[in-house]
């Protein structure tokens, strides 16, 4: 077997979008959620099921997975590669937008209903070593938990370390799934929950049409230029700031070893960098 990596747009939007097998998002939410007893979702529908691009390196039509359970309760589950400006803020007003949106204008509001927010993220972003984390409108002094209808939980991914031998807890099994499945070639043998193992074998990229293999290519080769490109302007705006910082060492005539020990490059390239400033305002005089 050969598993596709899950964090991958399509394949994300694949296997847990699937409307003929809501088991698996059913398994994930359950565990993730810690939902027990009365709480625990029995059914869900998607309310974005997966598509495929329309067109070649498009990003697929659907931002994130939607689902609505059998008591109406919302849940949003969202895959984000890296930090975006403003996530905080996106987060915060999508999942509002989501739960002011169940009623119209002049309908009551005890029809709302909770909305919950899953954030999977491959970045780390909470100062907590823990790599799940679940979020609560308190009261800031007695911690009160009375505006229950509105949680986020997230998941950092690179806080995650266990390998297949340690994973104990369904909730583990799921985040490891997410994170090292295209580095597996056969389904671990500790995993009996049904949800899960149906993620696996729809995660089998045997089981995927040409179609399918060609959009997640796509998605894989479009998100690899993203990293460039996001790469390549934060390593010029930091070459540039140390540009900023050689000349004002000139101004106070600091020696260039110096200058190079506070830039943290070699007596040569700063050099270099001197030739070039000074080339610039010779063009701009």
């Amino acid at each position: 077997m050969k598993f596709v990596d899950v964090k991958n747009d399509i394949a994300f939007r694949k296997i847990f979008g699937n409307e003929k097998k809501t088991e698996i998002i059913i398994s994930f939410l359950n565990a993730i959620l810690k939902l027990e007893g009365d709480n625990r979702i029995k059914g869900v529908s998607i309310v974005n099921p997966f598509q495929l691009p329309r067109i070649a390196g498009e990003k697929a039509s659907i931002i994130d997975v939607r689902a609505i359970d059998l008591k109406s309760r919302q849940f949003v589950i969202e895959m984000q590669i890296a930090e975006t400006n403003g996530f905080d803020k996106r987060v915060q007003y999508y999942s509002c937008r989501d739960y002011s949106m169940q009623i119209d204008k002049g309908e009551d509001y005890p029809k709302l209903k909770p909305t919950y927010f899953i954030g999977i993220l491959d970045f780390n972003y909470f100062d907590s070593k823990n790599y799940l984390s679940h979020h609560l409108l308190l009261d800031s002094e007695t911690y009160e938990h009375k505006l229950k209808d509105i949680k986020f939980t997230f998941i950092e991914l690179n806080k995650f370390t266990k390998e297949i031998d340690e994973l104990e807890t369904l909730v583990e099994k799921w985040v490891f799934f997410i994170k090292k499945s295209d580095e597996l070639e056969v389904i671990p043998g500790n995993i009996d929950d049904k949800g899960l193992l149906a993620a696996y074998y729809d995660a089998d990229k045997h089981s995927w049409t040409k179609e399918e293999l060609r959009a997640y290519d796509n998605a894989s080769m479009a998100e690899g230029a993203i990293v460039q490109r996001e790469k390549f302007v934060i390593d010029r705006a930091i070459e540039g700031n140390k540009y900023k910082v050689v000349e004002k060492c000139l101004v106070k005539n600091m020696a260039v070893a110096d200058i190079a020990d506070i830039v943290e490059k070699n007596v040569e390239e700063v050099l270099i960098m001197i030739e070039e400033i000074k080339k610039r305002k010779q063009t701009k005089g």
